[in-house]
């Protein structure tokens, strides 16, 4: 059971932290740098896929690769000639490289000249009692649906089939359906409930989480992420991944 004082104290640090001055210097300013929804949806799943090492660094990185598409990435997407590619071809982040970038562009033509919204790839397998781990597992088999995808580009699109914590689908999926005053989250998806998100399991989150007991098992999976928002539930049924912010921001107080 969840206590009232650790509810308290977890309410103040979203407060403290769900607020505009986050976005400066969180990757979340990416997608925050549009206007268009095909383009905030693009870039803020493509810069959630990104996010691993420093945040100064992501942010670098992600502004790179969306001036390379003349900051017009949906435009950029449908529209490019064979041509226009080759500018791509000079990308890289950590292990992220051409292949996986020229693959990204690929499925998103595929799927943007058939939807309107990247949601439609995530509401179609949101069934069940486990509605979110379906709903993943279908988006990564429809990601990887295309014809000679390459096999590298398949560790950078987690799943819960593979027993991943799939940290940076929860947090671009955040991004997405979350509303509320903040102003961080974008709450542009209606089709996916708030509830029924899972927090985003990184290493501040994990490390927090453990300490304050909303973690237990050792290690850190699906079930892991699973386990830390039922724990938040009890804190909030509606908006459970809310405390995403707390235990991130906890994470980066060195006091704690």
């Amino acid at each position: 059971m969840v206590s009232k004082d650790l509810k308290e104290f977890l309410d103040s640090k979203v407060a403290q932290y769900n607020r505009l001055e986050f976005i400066e210097n969180d990757p979340v300013c990416i997608p925050h740098s549009y206007s268009k929804q095909e383009d905030i949806e693009i870039t803020a799943f493509w810069t959630a896929i990104l996010a691993w090492g420093q945040r100064k660094t992501i942010i670098s990185k992600c502004r790179e690769l969306f001036q390379l598409m003349d900051n017009s990435p949906h435009d950029f997407i449908l529209n490019h000639q064979d041509r226009d590619l080759k500018t791509l071809l000079k990308f890289k982040h950590r292990t992220f490289n051409s292949t996986d970038t020229l693959y990204f562009v690929h499925f998103l033509k595929n799927f943007y000249l058939e939807k309107q919204s990247l949601e439609d790839a995530f509401v179609g397998g949101l069934l069940g009692e486990n509605a979110m781990e379906s709903a993943l597992t279908e988006f990564h088999d429809l990601f990887f649906s295309l014809e000679d995808y390459p096999a590298r580009t398949r560790k950078h699109i987690a799943t819960p089939a593979r027993n991943s914590a799939c940290k940076r689908i929860n947090m671009f999926l955040r991004w997405m359906v979350r509303e509320d005053k903040g102003g961080v989250d974008f709450g542009l998806w209606k089709r996916i409930k708030m509830s029924q998100l899972i927090c985003p399991c990184d290493v501040h989150v994990d490390r927090v989480a453990r300490r304050l007991g909303l973690i237990t098992r050792k290690k850190t999976d699906w079930h892991t992420a699973v386990q830390l928002t039922e724990n938040l539930r009890m804190l909030d049924i509606e908006d459970p991944v809310k405390y995403d912010f707390a235990l991130f921001g906890l994470g980066l107080e060195d006091k704690f």
